[in-house]
């Protein structure tokens, strides 16, 4: 069948990568996708938020199914326009999409349903914010409530940081309306382990663990980003943790949605802290993890379009989940600067280095391609993946990679799993 995906990241190039391999695709189309993307697919200069020139392009050629893997589309309703339509799309509808496009709508899901997660509360007025604060512990967390590119999650440590994320995210808006309501919670200490799950809308099926580095710099320092790099499994999510996160956290978020009216069809993204009182929800998003997807596909042994007809179809249960018995890291480049002010268009060269190589990917993330050449378009550029027996052997080879590529600005952190002890 024809397939398109909708988005223009390093998540989408790892999609792009899965599904070229399934027998069941034919033509795959990307829009708008990347320089990466446009080496493997076609690429379709439509915007991501463009739905009906995205369904008329469906429509056009014939494509027997769209997945989509960005969380704009998602939230603003792309499902209930394609399928309105009678297209075949995988990802959840508008209704359901919210829990990422409203951090309060999450919690306060999860607080009727009795799902583990950090204790809060929700402002739609700064000066209502600014008065809670003044009685609250710190450190404390401010996150904007909708969405902010991974980036509207402010950790405070004391009163005068927290008065200036709110002033910054509610009063100046600097994530826009995402900001309009801010939820302000307790910060938790632990090993954060982010769970990506396929769903049906009845049923829920997780996928392997991976963890993810948020700040810009070495030692968990600096701004919050899209993330820096990730590897996958994370040894912390040990057996026992993943039977309490199915039976606490993924089933009952699964009936509370279904219970709510809003059954959650695609993929569920689920970000765990493992405290010392057992693990906690700090967030859900409604589509795959970026870096999280670089890591966790290359590992999936699974036809990508099978378990995603299956999603559709309301018969995940008759799928098993197979990942390799290996690891995955992956190292982010980005531009210097990132993710404040950087330079775009710096020529990107080494690249053919990964064309006959079986254990190493470069998923592109923001990139251009003009005569013959490639080009920085974006914060973070890159994502330099390698597979291993081991997550040790993961990474030296990640890094190893890295080296292969040049440009100038180049950055990346140079501490990726190492944060981890004991692996």
């Amino acid at each position: 069948m024809n397939i398109l995906i909708i988005g223009s990241g390093g998540r989408e190039h790892a999609i792009a990568t899965s599904v070229v391999r399934s027998p069941l695709a034919k033509q795959v189309y990307c829009a708008p996708g990347n320089a990466g993307i446009g080496q493997i697919a076609e690429c379709v200069p439509i915007g991501a938020m463009e739905f009906d020139k995205l369904a008329d392009f469906a429509e056009e050629k014939n494509i027997g199914l769209t997945i989509v893997g960005m969380d704009d589309p998602l939230v603003g309703g792309i499902v209930d326009v394609f399928e309105k339509r009678g297209l075949r799309i995988f990802g959840p509808r508008k209704n359901a999409a919210i829990i990422e496009g409203s951090k309060a709508f999450s919690k306060e899901l999860m607080k009727k349903y009795n799902i583990p997660t950090a204790a809060y509360e929700i402002f739609k007025d700064a000066d209502e914010a600014f008065s809670y604060l003044e009685g609250a512990n710190m450190p404390i967390v401010v996150k904007a409530s909708g969405l902010a590119l991974g980036k509207g999650v402010l950790i405070c440590n004391t009163l005068p940081e927290a008065k200036s994320a709110v002033r910054s995210i509610m009063i100046d808006k600097k994530f826009g309306d995402a900001g309009n309501e801010v939820v302000i919670e307790e910060f938790l200490t632990g090993r954060e382990v982010s769970v990506l799950c396929f769903c049906d809308g009845t049923n829920i099926k997780p996928m392997t663990s991976a963890q993810d580095h948020k700040r810009a710099g070495d030692g968990d320092t600096g701004l919050n980003t899209g993330g820096m790099g990730t590897f996958s499994p994370s040894p912390f999510y040990t057996a026992e943790i993943k039977k309490f996160c199915e039976e606490k956290v993924f089933a009952p978020t699964m009936d509370a949605m279904k219970k709510e009216g809003r059954d959650f069809v695609g993929v569920l993204f689920v970000g765990l802290i493992l405290t010392e009182d057992g693990p906690k929800v700090l967030e859900y998003n409604a589509r795959f993890g970026d870096p999280e997807a670089q890591v966790v596909l290359p590992r999936m042994k699974n036809d990508i379009i099978e378990v995603m007809e299956a999603c559709i179809d309301g018969k995940l249960d008759e799928i098993e989940l197979e990942f390799e018995n290996n690891a995955a890291v992956c190292v982010m480049l980005a531009s210097k600067g990132y993710p404040g002010d950087y330079e775009k268009g710096k020529e990107i060269v080494g690249l053919e280095a990964f064309n006959d190589t079986d254990d190493y990917y470069v998923f592109h993330s923001g990139t251009k391609y003009e005569n013959g050449k490639f080009y920085t378009n974006g914060g973070r550029v890159l994502g330099v993946t390698a597979i291993g027996p081991t997550i040790k052997i993961a990474r030296w080879g990640a890094y190893r990679a890295t080296e292969w590529i040049n440009f100038e600005n180049k950055y990346m952190r140079t501490d990726i799993v190492l944060s981890a002890e004991n692996i």
